[in-house]
């Protein structure tokens, strides 16, 4: 195990090194890594490792989440309103929508299949998109309309309604029965998540206030709350998104105790960046090489339709706004990149033996290949140009 981890580390910074030069995101690089060493590849990563990649990505994805609600002003998000709101289901349903119609047509699947597809690759990205916009944020990039606020707080609530989509449909497929009160359940697990994560902020505030504590050791519990909301949902009575708990647990901590916030956010930059590797390497490593070749260019014209049905659907929810028509393509581009929750859910299907898993599978990495380079360098590329700086 400890060769494998060494490997990773090893090609991933000579990766990220190499196309940080030729100005392409790193993040390419390290999928590219995981393909290459992956076991359908050269075999480098042991065996071990692949068997806790699910639980080293949601590692990953605890820390990403943090570090967006430590940036997260909860006035700002107030001021955005309807926009945001939208932006948490609205694009998401135009693209499950999408590859339910389309995906019969370019895969020769069934419609409920081509939904459950839909489901997995209509995420959107935090890992990919956080960073980014906390770094707008900070170099104050779109702040009058509150552009990276908005494309933030939309991104976290948005995979939630498509995690909870996607396993009702999965149950379907399963059992041939779908249980409508898991829709209903969507805005009450995003209001007590939101609850939960808040009511748990302002306890550790006052701990952390009355208690002098080194900021090392506050990250560490931070962390292991995060990790116990997440661990709630699963037990929780009532719907709760861990999720949305842990954005709000350190929204909190930003609205009542930003010194803090601000010294954390920098500790956690620094484990975001063993953090990234290890997610990235990791969903590359899950890709089958040849059969994502035999399934043809219909893959790639499939997700390319949907992400532009997509693109429609957050066009819609920012449209009737005070947003420029710069800031609007600004937020189409910013709300592309998928890969995160595509590699948390999309082997979930095949390892549940459904028959269209492998297919799922295959489609959500081919979703990841093209939206997170493709989002990632047009933000990158495109920010300075379509935002005013405040």
């Amino acid at each position: 195990m400890l060769k494998s981890i060494s490997f990773i580390l090893i090609f991933s910074l000579m990766g990220k090194y190499i196309f940080e030069k030729i100005k392409l995101p790193h993040i390419l690089s390290f999928l590219l890594i995981g393909i290459a060493i992956g076991p359908f590849a050269l075999g480098l990563i042991d065996e071990k490792i692949l068997n806790i990649s699910s639980e080293l990505r949601t590692i990953a994805l605890v820390i990403i989440l943090t570090r967006a609600g430590l940036s997260l002003d909860i006035e700002d998000l107030v001021k955005i309103g309807r926009p945001a709101i939208l932006m948490c289901f609205v694009p998401a349903v135009f693209e499950i929508v999408a590859v339910g119609i389309f995906a019969p047509i370019f895969l020769n699947v069934s419609r409920l299949d081509a939904f459950i597809i839909g489901s997995i690759i209509a995420a959107v990205s935090p890992a990919v998109i956080v960073p980014r916009m906390i770094k707008l944020i900070e170099e104050g990039y779109g702040q009058t309309h509150k552009i990276p606020q908005l494309i933030l707080a939309g991104a976290s609530c948005d995979d939630v309604f498509c995690i909870v989509v996607f396993t009702s449909l999965v149950e379907l497929s399963k059992t041939g029965d779908i249980s409508f009160v898991k829709f209903l359940a969507i805005p009450i697990s995003i209001a007590v998540g939101a609850a939960l994560g808040s009511g748990v902020g302002f306890c550790f505030v006052k701990f952390f206030k009355k208690f002098h504590i080194r900021d090392t050791i506050k990250v560490l519990l931070v962390l292991s709350v995060s990790f116990l909301l997440l661990e709630l949902e699963k037990i929780s009575p009532i719907p709760c998104s861990g999720l949305i708990s842990i954005m709000a647990f350190s929204m909190v901590i930003k609205k009542i105790y930003n010194d803090l916030a601000e010294r954390l956010s920098v500790r956690y930059n620094k484990l975001w960046v063993a953090a990234e590797i290890f997610l990235f390497v990791l969903v590359g490593a899950t890709v089958n090489v040849s059969y994502a070749l035999n399934s043809g260019i219909m893959v790639v014209v499939l997700v390319i339709v949907a992400l532009i049905i997509r693109m429609l659907g957050v066009y819609i929810s920012v449209s009737n706004t005070q947003l420029s028509k710069r800031e609007r393509i600004f937020t189409m581009i910013a709300y592309t990149p998928k890969a995160t929750v595509q590699a948390a859910i999309g082997a979930i299907p095949l390892s549940m033996g459904l028959p269209i898993g492998q297919m799922a599978l295959t489609v959500a990495v081919i979703s990841i290949l093209i939206t997170a380079p493709f989002g990632a360098i047009m933000v990158d590329k495109l920010y300075d140009k379509l935002l005013l700086r405040k």
